[in-house]
């Protein structure tokens, strides 16, 4: 009889602990990704749009703008198609997601992922997707056809994107190597710099090759946008309204402070004037190193890690660019891929273990994941080139990758989508 008790309670015991340990939907989590979501997706509408629009010539403003606008939308779909499954779907040796939630099959108003519905959290890792794709577009405009760009986005988002975000946040080979990398800085910043450069290569130089803003209040404003919604691009990467989305938040404006800094007294020294257009690029410099390391470092990391990714990304684009001629018209490598690795690489220095447990950096004892954020960026930076070479070798194969030179003269706002940014009397 005794024994008959004591089955009877510990199979009570083990059902209120399985109660106990079940998820369970935390409407404060909720609120908080909601808002996140909401945040990322200003980066690239208006944010990203206006941003990238103000710093194009007049004539090509438009498709600028229409670049990141028709990005957003074709992620849209092919996330919800295939894209949140191949990430986030069961992982199949190391490299892509399981297909089983194609069109979100499985997943219904009750599926939570952690504490808050799996539909917030496919909807948060969508706009990194389309966010992603979008900032490679600076790379590429006043001189890509717009039906190129459209191909581009469909199988660089289906052949890069998605294999690369599976393997660090889908449980593939880089999260099992042990790599951190908190937001994107690999995921979304060293992905679209490397595709940026390796296409601004294959493209060839713009015939007007200058970079001189047609409207520095739109730029300004657009970087603006992106850190207002970067607080919910890193914060929210904590899939929670809790103290690791609160450091992150910290972390994020800290670097970011100080990268517009760092690049302003490095212009000021370098060229003799410290221009608003460098305030701002420096700014966006710091948001993309600090992307990697937000929920990883302490508030002293952070403020290494912007310093740095300002005068490194200054140096590249005004020293390196010019040295060795390629045309990345709106620095998406200069800035994203430089301050991208620059940022993943301190990560594996400053990671924090009193921040969080899940990382620990050279100055806390742990050498090694120096190595592994160098392996990991590597690896990275291999396969993305190599992806998106072929990519740009079938397009040009099937539709051709640029304007003729009369229509980049006219201008692509009018030979691609027969309008004009500015009717003025």
């Amino acid at each position: 009889m005794r024994s008959v008790i004591s089955i009877i309670l510990l199979f009570a015991f083990s059902s209120a602990f399985a109660q106990e340990q079940a998820p369970k939907l935390d409407t404060g989590d909720t609120a908080w990704m909601i808002v996140a979501t909401a945040f990322v997706m200003l980066m690239t509408l208006p944010g990203l749009a206006i941003s990238y629009g103000g710093m194009a010539k007049r004539k090509d403003t438009l498709n600028t703008i229409a670049m990141s606008f028709v990005s957003y939308c074709l992620v849209s779909i092919l996330w919800i198609i295939y894209g949140y499954s191949l990430t986030f779907g069961q992982d199949v040796a190391g490299l892509i997601g399981s297909p089983s939630k194609v069109f979100l099959n499985g997943v219904d108003v009750k599926s939570l992922q952690g504490t808050i519905p799996e539909f917030i959290f496919a909807m948060f890792q969508l706009t990194f997707g389309a966010i992603t794709v979008a900032l490679i577009s600076g790379s590429f405009v006043e001189r890509m056809k717009f039906s190129a760009w459209l191909l581009f986005v469909f199988l660089w988002f289906s052949l890069v994107y998605v294999p690369v975000a599976h393997w660090v946040w889908g449980n593939g080979f880089w999260a099992k190597l042990g790599a951190l990398d908190f937001a994107g800085g690999t995921v979304v910043h060293i992905n679209a710099g490397i595709a940026g450069l390796v296409g601004a290569l294959v493209l060839g130089r713009r015939k007007e090759k200058t970079l001189i803003p047609n409207n520095l209040p739109m730029v300004v404003i657009g970087a603006g946008l992106l850190w207002f919604g970067w607080f919910g691009f890193n914060a929210g990467s904590a899939v929670a309204s809790n103290e690791l989305a609160a450091i992150a938040f910290l972390n994020t404006n800290t670097a970011t402070a100080i990268a517009a800094l760092s690049w302003m007294f490095a212009e000021w020294l370098h060229a003799k004037k410290p221009t608003v257009l460098g305030l701002a690029s420096g700014a966006i410099a710091g948001l993309v190193a600090i992307t990697p390391a937000a929920g990883f470092v302490n508030v002293l990391g952070a403020i290494v890690i912007g310093f740095l990714s300002g005068i490194a990304s200054y140096f590249m684009v005004a020293v390196v660019k010019h040295k060795f001629g390629y045309d990345d018209a709106l620095d998406v490598f200069g800035i994203h891929g430089i301050a991208g690795m620059l940022g993943a690489i301190l990560t594996g220095i400053f990671a924090d273990p009193s921040v969080n447990p899940a990382g620990k950096g050279l100055i806390y004892g742990n050498s090694a994941q120096v190595l592994i954020q160098l392996l990991a960026v590597g690896i990275t930076i291999i396969y993305d080139a190599v992806m998106t070479f072929l990519i740009l070798v079938v397009i040009k194969g099937l539709v051709g990758l640029r304007v003729s030179p009369e229509e980049e003269i006219v201008g692509l706002d009018k030979s691609q989508h027969g309008e004009s940014s500015y009717n003025l009397g």
